[in-house]
């Protein structure tokens, strides 16, 4: 069975400056898929490049991106357009921006009812989408304008709308950072109740290792521009192969424990500007030793875990 998405060799650059270097990534119906690492990293940088939402100075080159074994590379805007929106949807950060601040949410909901082909009987979709995400008098809230709603509850409009199309992929990118923790915790019990529920594939974009623990099926670790360690989430949380992933780890056990000292991973991600061949993660390693100013290709020490690391030759 095709997945639902496919990316082989995908890399964006910004003129001579490369922000995504060679990212591969593969994703199935049903399954939670988090990209995960620091501010910077080409998260979202990545997410955007998959559903063509890139500034125009960026560019992108991939050596496929399929779509349920659909090869996207050749499509016109105008057919891409047609996929995105409607069987490719992504839930932003900040969730006002995806809203006209002059029309009530039952503009919102209708229009994305109408683009996945249900116009009759959208009031009673629409409020049947907000009470699959657990908004309380779903009529009420049809009625408001967007600033008459609190940022969680937004989120959870946004989701609604994304959720009434049925797409094969949903990519949500750090759709929690803006909420405070209670919130967040809300919203992520239901994305998990609602992946539970459904066919699509989400691909989950984070800086928090916490919550890729408690979503995630699969994860991906990102690091300037690269994905340098992927797996299974209980092999990579159990047993993380990269020295990056374990001190991404480690601060988050930290901090779910209380600690009063953080245990940090020292330095600084380098600039995409300043990258030199080899290991980016070098500078900051506490492994770090000949061979590591060498391309690494990934290796596979475990089953379906990948790593990009010389510790593993």
């Amino acid at each position: 069975m095709s997945p639902v998405l496919s990316v082989r060799g995908l890399h964006v650059t910004l003129g001579q400056t490369e922000l995504v270097r060679g990212v591969e990534l593969e994703l199935h119906g049903g399954e939670t898929l988090t990209l995960i690492g620091e501010s910077g990293s080409g998260k979202t940088v990545t997410s955007l490049a998959l559903l063509r939402l890139l500034p125009r100075a960026m560019r992108l080159e991939a050596a496929s991106l399929a779509l349920s074994g659909q090869e996207l590379q050749g499509l016109d805007e105008e057919s891409f357009r047609e996929l995105r929106g409607r069987r490719m949807a992504m839930i932003f950060q900040d969730p006002v921006g995806a809203f006209n601040p002059a029309k009530r949410v039952s503009w919102h909901l209708r229009a994305v009812l109408a683009r996945a082909g249900e116009t009759g009987n959208w009031r009673e979709r629409a409020m049947a989408a907000l009470g699959d995400v657990r908004i309380p008098n779903p009529a009420s809230v049809l009625g408001r304008f967007p600033h008459q709603l609190s940022g969680g509850m937004l989120q959870r409009v946004l989701i609604a709308m994304v959720l009434a199309l049925q797409p094969d992929l949903i990519i949500a990118d750090e759709p929690t950072t803006n909420l405070d923790n209670i919130v967040e915790r809300q919203i992520l019990a239901l994305f998990q109740d609602l992946q539970a529920k459904l066919a699509s594939a989400l691909l989950f974009v984070t800086h928090d290792m916490t919550i890729a623990a408690m979503i995630s099926d699969r994860i991906a670790v990102m690091y300037a521009g690269q994905i340098i360690e992927t797996g299974p989430a209980p092999s990579v949380l159990r047993n993380p192969l990269h020295p990056y992933t374990r001190g991404l780890i480690q601060t988050a056990n930290a901090l779910e424990e209380g600690a009063e000292r953080l245990t940090e991973i020292p330095g600084q991600p380098p600039a995409p500007t300043s990258l030199e061949p080899g290991c980016a993660f070098r500078p900051r390693c506490a492994h770090a030793r000949p061979g590591c100013e060498l391309p690494q290709p990934a290796r596979e020490p475990e089953p379906e875990h990948r790593v990009r690391c010389v510790l593993y030759d």
